[in-house]
């Protein structure tokens, strides 16, 4: 418990009575609802997950943090808002904190400060970075009740602005930043994280993104031997090394296709006929599909190529994607199939910008993959939150900023007795009725 006092302070007065106020209101949390983030944490066991991973050298008498706990004090505070470690020096006495990670307000000892949880970020080789990575992707298994006949993978990159000169950051001339570009993986159906790497600010090759694919795949392989695998990317991951890889190893691929002349000369009689279309019943837009195959000097077979061609008052566009689906129609595999990869975008949205997972400030570029990690567990643990929520309800689909003001910003009193611990939560609780039964739901086992 920290004994810092502030000084009383004033607002304007109202109907003639003077507002005075000062922090002295005693053991009361403005993070409240971390409460649901603790049963959540329970019922996914991420936690316990990623510790299991952490390399523990410590001499065991002398341990008064365990790597679960810190692990948990650092993404339930990632959840409610407080994305840096230097937070926890102040979070590390917050009542409702310290219950939901197992401790008693009062009488517990206090979360594990700032400087323990940088060495914890700090503490991991190259091999248990790995095995930490791949633990979400065990995770994200174990969502499932039984392996899935199929699953749709969307891989993108996002631009990540580096702090400083930090290992792995380069300067990427397209986001005029000195930034990372890591690598996202989404089970977007069911707006599941997969995986999400690290890596520099530039470009993947093909040789990097066939490494990627075939790490994951044969990860996932290990426990899913028979379930089909579909990827789902933008134009920068149609690469002959990962296509070719894919189609040896029974491997499913959409991908974005970037134009050429070669290739829309293909489609042109149907561009044409697109193009002739508008102009006569004079519409705002008309829209085609064509389907060809298509060998680019880079690549060492034919390919199946699909074009929406699209006319309007503007002129003629042709977008491309390649597939090596043999079965489907162009305009569902276009609009149906791989425009749905457009979701995995506003993920990376919620991840980037209501979790932080951009906050990769540390100079090691091993410690931001931790890091990274670890706004990736504390993405589970608000998706466990919204997953428990009645469907009826609009909490339901709300983005991870909405549930954190709604949810988890409720001011608590904190009181412990000898025989229990009382949380009295404020009585203008708008979601008040919701919360009641959060408990209760988040209890039940995890399902699908």
């Amino acid at each position: 418990m920290t004994d810092d006092t502030f000084p009383a302070f004033s607002f304007p007065a109202v109907q003639g009575k003077k507002i005075t106020a000062a922090f002295d209101g005693g053991r009361i949390s403005s993070d409240g609802g971390v409460m649901l983030l603790a049963m959540a944490e329970r019922r996914l066991g991420v936690a316990e997950r990623l510790a299991r991973c952490f390399p523990d050298r410590r001499d065991p008498a002398r341990i008064t943090h365990t790597l679960a706990d810190m692990i948990r004090a650092r993404i339930f505070a990632i959840g409610c808002g407080y994305e840096d470690a230097d937070d926890l020096d102040f979070l590390r006495s917050d009542p409702a904190f310290k219950l939901a990670c197992g401790r008693l307000p009062d009488t517990g000892r206090d979360l594990a400060s700032q400087p323990t949880l940088s060495r914890l970020e700090n503490a991991p080789a190259l091999r248990d970075v790995i095995r930490l990575t791949y633990a979400l992707v065990d995770q994200w298994m174990a969502s499932y009740e039984k392996p899935p006949s199929s699953v749709t993978l969307d891989i993108d990159d996002t631009c990540d602005i580096a702090h400083g000169h930090q290992q792995l950051s380069l300067f990427n001339a397209h986001y005029d930043e000195r930034c990372f570009l890591p690598i996202h993986v989404y089970d977007t159906e069911q707006s599941r994280p997969v995986v999400m790497i690290l890596r520099p600010g530039k470009t993947p090759s093909g040789v990097e993104v066939r490494a990627h694919l075939r790490r994951l795949v044969r990860h996932i392989r290990k426990s899913w031997p028979t379930t089909g695998i579909l990827f789902r990317g933008d134009g920068h991951y149609a690469r002959p090394e990962a296509m070719a890889w894919c189609e040896d190893h029974g491997v499913d691929y959409v991908f974005g296709l970037p134009g050429t002349k070669p290739l829309s000369k293909k489609v042109e009689e149907t561009a044409d006929a697109v193009r002739v279309e508008r102009a006569l019943d004079d519409k705002d837009v008309v829209r085609g599909y064509a389907e060809t195959r298509h060998r680019a000097k880079s690549w060492d077979r034919e390919r199946r190529a699909i074009a929406r061609i699209e006319a309007t008052r503007l002129g003629l566009d042709i977008r491309f994607i390649v597939t090596n689906r043999a079965h489907g129609a162009p305009q569902w595999l276009y609009e149906s199939l791989y425009c749905a990869r457009g979701q995995a975008e506003n993920l990376i949205k919620l991840h980037k910008t209501q979790l932080c997972s951009d906050r990769t400030s540390c100079r090691s570029a091993l410690a931001n993959q931790v890091r990274l990690v670890l706004h990736t567990a504390a993405y589970w643990l608000m998706l466990g939150v919204r997953d428990a929520i009645p469907r009826p309800r609009d909490l339901a689909k709300a983005e991870f900023s909405t549930l954190r003001l709604r949810l988890l910003k409720i001011a608590a009193r904190v009181i412990e007795t000898a025989s229990r611990v009382r949380l009295a939560f404020a009585a203008a609780c708008p979601e008040a009725d919701l919360f009641c039964s959060m408990p209760a739901a988040l209890l039940m086992p995890a399902g699908p």
